[in-house]
């Protein structure tokens, strides 16, 4: 009895365990290095908080086509509490000029797009146009040390940056299988991405996008160990005490 008691044990203890081959990140980094970065810019979104900043040589004159600040600083909750808010239909209210569009515009496009409206229309003469989307955030759910929804304000953000806000994911992730989610001109769209392997950098989804959502399920041992013990610490525990209890009873 205690024989196969002891293989029952190893058995577990085996499978519980993860190997190398699942954990390392970028197994092949190697044959892709030295290649071009190729930034994708994101459109602007249904519900995106623009800060917009038009300046010119004689800086009175540019006082009607900006917000008055509600305080002082630059803190992004400040910067969200004066931008614009994009509308459903992909517009937003300018002073001055009104409703203008967003739709499948990035924001240096849209900068582009509002500076030529002031100069064509004869509002300023050869303006500087400064667009920022300041609450673009990501949310990170599953086997990673800190799951939660992480603001960021820089322009590109990688996938692995984004994992790392999220502390990195726990030795229980698929690091072969992370899924993201993610909703761009009314489509949504999922994607499965292998951490292990490098050959993703440079596709579409190497830099994330405001309000994706990223999921890093549990793998195999972890899966198999959910419903009898929490992890191999509390597994090694319960199987010494059983085994030190058969060997009591049958002395």
């Amino acid at each position: 009895m205690s024989k196969n008691f002891y293989v029952l044990c190893c058995v577990l203890l085996l499978s519980s365990c993860t190997s190398k081959k699942e954990i390392l990140y970028l197994q092949d980094a190697n044959q892709y290095s030295n290649q071009e970065i190729v930034y994708a810019n994101s459109k602007i979104q249904t519900n995106d908080v623009l800060r917009i900043n038009v300046s010119a040589l004689i800086p009175d004159s540019a006082i009607p086509y900006n917000k008055v600040t509600s305080g002082v600083g630059n803190s992004v909750e400040l910067m969200q509490l004066d931008g614009y808010l994009v509308s459903e239909d992909l517009t937003i209210n300018f002073p001055i000029l009104g409703v203008l569009s967003t739709a499948n515009m990035t924001t240096q496009e849209f900068a582009i797009y509002l500076k030529s409206l002031l100069i064509e229309s004869g509002h300023l003469k050869n303006p500087t146009v400064d667009v920022r989307l300041v609450n673009a955030k990501v949310t990170v759910l599953g086997e990673v040390n800190q799951p939660g929804t992480f603001s960021f304000t820089e322009q590109n953000v990688t996938l692995l940056q984004a994992l790392g806000y999220a502390g990195d994911l726990t030795i229980n992730g698929k690091r072969e299988d992370i899924t993201i989610i993610r909703y761009e001109n009314g489509v949504q769209q999922i994607a499965h991405i292998d951490l292990t392997s490098a050959d993703w950098l440079n596709g579409p989804f190497n830099f994330v996008k405001p309000n994706d959502t990223i999921i890093v399920d549990p793998n195999n041992p972890k899966v198999k160990s959910a419903g009898f013990v929490g992890n191999v610490g509390t597994l090694i525990s319960v199987v010494s005490i059983l085994f030190s209890t058969i060997v009591l009873i049958t002395k």
